[in-house]
């Protein structure tokens, strides 16, 4: 959301390795005898059976699922241009040239799509063939949807500031930040459970949730990470935390 009006609206815009690592595999038997041999049968042996009175003498190794997540955010819109707070408007008609000449994401095994209008233009442009997952959709801003933030500013400055500092408001009636960030990154755990690569088209508040929830970072980073339209943010999984995962 590109915002350069006032000095609050101002304010608001600045305000506004593949991360999957094998397991650990220390602490495996090492019989001090002479002559073991250690072989894939009596290693499995060794590792799985039950000593007496023990359910397990050796805790079970575990299977790494690494999962590779793709964002890309939607190409931009008349609010973009005018800083106003999202409808379900549709792409602007150069916004749907411009992804179409963007080069096609490489094989996924699960595409999806926020249900905007916006959102699945780009997907189509891009040559996706995307699920819509409502889970991808873009913040709530309740109230304030098709409004500038000039007229937010004019009209309610305390509500306006009170959302941007505090994380947990939301004087729009909508959905905070805490919200946001609490349903974006629940969907990538549930994603990083599956494994393989995801491609996720939806916006840029969101993109931002996800990057706060990977940093585990306050919330409040959020206003320090700009997305732009049609950029791509990529991000790995090895089940057990995530990283941000930059490459040519």
């Amino acid at each position: 959301m590109q915002v350069g009006l006032t000095s609050s609206a101002k304010s608001f815009r600045h305000a506004g390795h593949s991360g999957a690592t094998a397991p650990d595999l220390h602490r495996l038997p090492n019989p001090q005898q002479h002559g073991y041999i250690c072989t894939p049968k009596r290693l499995s042996t060794k590792l799985h059976k039950p000593a007496k009175g023990c359910s397990h003498r050796y805790p079970e190794i575990g299977t790494t699922v690494n999962t590779r997540l793709t964002w890309i955010c939607h190409g931009a819109t008349a609010a973009n241009r005018k800083a106003l707070f999202p409808l379900d408007e549709p792409l602007e008609d150069k916004a749907a040239e411009e992804a179409s000449g963007m080069a096609a994401p490489s094989r996924a095994d699960r595409i999806v799509t926020s249900p905007a209008l916006r959102a699945r233009q780009t997907a189509q442009a891009l040559r996706l063939e995307a699920r819509i997952d409502q889970a991808l959709r873009d913040c709530d801003h309740g109230r304030w949807a098709g409004r500038s933030i000039a007229a937010i500013e004019a009209e309610e400055p305390e509500n306006l500031m009170a959302w941007m500092r505090d994380p947990e408001a939301a004087p729009h009636g909508g959905e905070s930040l805490v919200d946001l960030r609490t349903r974006v990154g629940g969907w990538m755990d549930d994603e990083s459970a599956h494994g393989g690569h995801v491609i996720a088209v939806s916006h840029a508040a969101v993109i931002r949730a996800a990057v706060a929830h990977v940093l585990q970072a306050p919330i409040s980073c959020f206003w320090l990470v700009d997305v732009e339209p049609l950029a791509i943010v990529r991000m790995t999984s090895n089940g057990r935390r995530w990283a941000l995962r930059f490459q040519r």
